[in-house]
């Protein structure tokens, strides 16, 4: 069974329109339904009084309507109650400020007064629900990633940093205190980054995001523990959110799930947005070893930076479908209903403010039948590919330090381009994770797009793949800092100088809109380096600027494998022409030959789905796809 559903929240409802919900999730196909997620205040309205009879109406009410139920701990939205009755567990900035109730998220996770009440909701709700017949997996809180720099996290903060250094000298070394005084000689010195007279410690703010992660990982295992005690049968899990805010690394709390689920609401009203959802969906599959589920996307609206547009028809079809072919069990939303008040009164829904007699339901209710009718590819998963991407959470969050050689150094928007890349070359792509894991067999290709921290294991693991024969493609700003900021010395890039036969001397980034040739042609912008080659040959030089005649782009042969390195920012089409040229030396292939330039083809079990992009018809063999169209066929 592919699930297929959202989240659902009958106590924003009278009890004769939760009967209607259930008329028209049987109508439209819905199997599953998310169900508490922001209900705490209505299941604990006062500390100690608990109302859980409506929640039992309402999981009676799904199971006889043939609906399981994805059931959630309302953590991520403390009651009103809870925060007046404990001020010292709502967040503080950065510029300490502590923020009051009005909102979601108004928590400090390290606070105990919060973790002791996360507890005890999660508690009760296992005992109460642990073995109901409707219940399909626990849904614990919501999009972790709450920040918070107040005495009680620096507590925290200073325990966490104590194990994993042991010693003040470890730390002082790691964090490279000599500069600016900083040198700590007690752990009560140490508070998390807050605001400061200038520039903060990098090494500091990193080990503080991965300091947040762990704690935050730790509330969440807290909860899963005993919803698993209750009944080890249902799997636990909790929505993974992606931005530049959220210090979670993923790649290592995947390991803590029953199911990686993740929320993706692609921005970009144009093809951007099937390029998201193509990322979004081989990186879930990445952290979910090849199976994850869509627990949230919008169904027919696009969040575009200032206005919602409204998806095209066919498009809250292709846009699910383009997330199953990619390994996900299922297409869940926010929401069912669209709210009449609230926060996000406006935000899309499967029902929206016009009812069922609209676009987005009826096409809801189509893509229902045409999931129930793909139920055989839930139990397969996309066969491996044969290129990789890297993805490092923790080089993300270095690469945002106020104090780099450039304020438009854009960590996930180099990944992007990569995959982006390789979409176009109709190149099937994984994700591999070099912080976490080392692994990197069964690879012909690896791309490494702005992999800043790198540690000696994973540096051999690099030189490893390339000697047995891989093809590495590594661009500027990768392998320049050892894991705790501090820089590889003898020239960058560092950790890859040897494999890639080069070393840079001096980094030139360049303005936004200045643009620079190389000697193809090629247009390239936005940095550009001073590269001395050490073995490797040029592909192109730069053509004018400040650097004419110096290497660009280059390929240093290394044991049976060749590691090719882009000192500067390729376009789009110059990236798609090289990594074509690098799969097509690995000898790998696309997904299906000769495919028409708007259409998408991916591999699931024994079906290919195509998805056509474009604006007019295509073929492929003796399928013809409208515009717009998906088709799914046999292997």
């Amino acid at each position: 069974m592919l699930f297929f559903g959202g989240d659902y929240n009958p106590e924003q409802w009278p009890e004769q329109v939760q009967a209607e919900d259930v008329t028209l999730m049987r109508q439209a196909g819905v199997n599953i339904a998310t169900v508490g997620v922001f209900a705490w205040s209505n299941l604990e309205p006062e500390p100690g009084r608990y109302e859980f009879g409506w929640l039992d109406r309402v999981l009676d009410r799904l199971h006889d309507g043939g609906i399981r139920v994805a059931l959630a701990t309302p953590t991520a939205s403390p009651p009103p109650w809870f925060t007046l009755a404990h001020p010292e567990a709502m967040p503080v900035t950065a510029d300490g400020v502590r923020l009051t109730h009005g909102s979601r998220d108004t928590y400090c996770v390290s606070a105990p007064p919060y973790r002791a009440a996360a507890r005890d909701i999660a508690r009760r709700m296992a005992e109460r629900y642990a073995h109901h017949p409707a219940l399909a997996m626990w849904h614990v809180h919501n999009e972790y990633g709450t920040d918070c720099r107040c005495d009680t996290t620096a507590a925290a903060f200073r325990t966490w940093l104590e194990k994993k250094h042991g010693d003040l000298d470890t730390l002082n070394e790691a964090w490279t205190t000599a500069f600016w005084s900083q040198r700590y000689s007690d752990w009560a010195q140490i508070m998390p980054p807050r605001a400061t007279q200038y520039l903060p410690n990098p090494a500091q703010v990193l080990d503080y995001r991965r300091f947040l992660s762990d704690e935050l990982l730790g509330a969440y295992v807290e909860q899963r523990d005993l919803l698993r005690a209750a009944n080890p049968d249902v799997p636990v899990t909790t929505n993974f959110v992606q931005g530049g805010w959220v210090s979670v690394d993923h790649a290592r709390w995947a390991a803590e799930v029953d199911v990686v689920a993740v929320d993706h609401y692609p921005d970009d009203a144009g093809p951007g947005a099937e390029e998201e959802t193509a990322f979004a969906g081989d990186l879930a599959r990445g952290w979910g070893g090849g199976s994850w589920l869509l627990m949230e996307t919008a169904p027919n609206l696009i969040y575009t930076r200032g206005r919602m547009h409204a998806k095209e028809p066919g498009r809250l079809t292709r846009h699910s479908l383009g997330y199953v072919a990619r390994g996900s069990r299922g297409a869940m939303y926010f929401q069912w209903r669209q709210p009449r008040g609230g926060a996000e009164l406006f935000h899309s829904a499967l029902v929206p403010h016009a009812g069922p007699d609209s676009p987005v339901f009826r096409e809801a209710v189509r893509l229902g039948r045409t999931l129930e009718n793909l139920a055989p590819v839930a139990s397969a998963a996309p066969p491996a590919a044969q290129v990789a991407l890297t993805w490092d959470a923790p080089s993300w969050w270095a690469l945002q330090a106020p104090a780099l050689p450039s304020a438009d150094i854009d960590y996930p928007g180099a990944v992007r381009q990569a995959h982006r890349a390789l979409f176009h070359a109709k190149i099937q792509t994984d994700f591999v994770f070099p912080g976490v894991s080392t692994d990197l067999g069964g690879y012909r290709v690896v791309v490494a797009p702005h992999l800043y921290l790198v540690s000696d294991e994973a540096a051999a693991a690099f030189r490893d793949f390339v000697a047995s024969g891989g093809h590495l493609v590594v661009t500027y700003l990768s392998g320049i800092a050892e894991p705790d900021t501090r820089i590889r010395l003898g020239g960058y890039p560092g950790a890859f100088r040897d494999i890639l036969g080069v070393r840079v001397v001096e980094w030139h980034p360049q303005p936004a809109g200045t643009t620079f040739a190389l000697d193809d042609g090629t247009p390239v912008s936005r940095w550009i380096e001073r590269v001395e080659t050490a073995g490797a040959e040029t592909i192109s030089r730069y053509a004018d600027g400040p650097l004419a005649g110096a290497p660009a782009v280059t390929r240093h042969r290394y044991g049976r494998g060749s590691a090719w390195y882009l000192s500067t920012a390729l376009g789009d089409d110059a990236l798609t022409g090289l990594l074509r040229r690098v799969t097509a030396d690995a000898g790998v292939e696309p997904v299906l030959p000769d495919l028409p330039a708007q259409v998408e083809a991916v591999r699931r079990g024994e079906r290919v789905f195509l998805f056509n992009h474009g604006t007019t018809p295509a073929r492929v063999g003796p399928t013809v796809l409208p515009a717009g169209g998906v088709a799914v066929t046999a292997c």
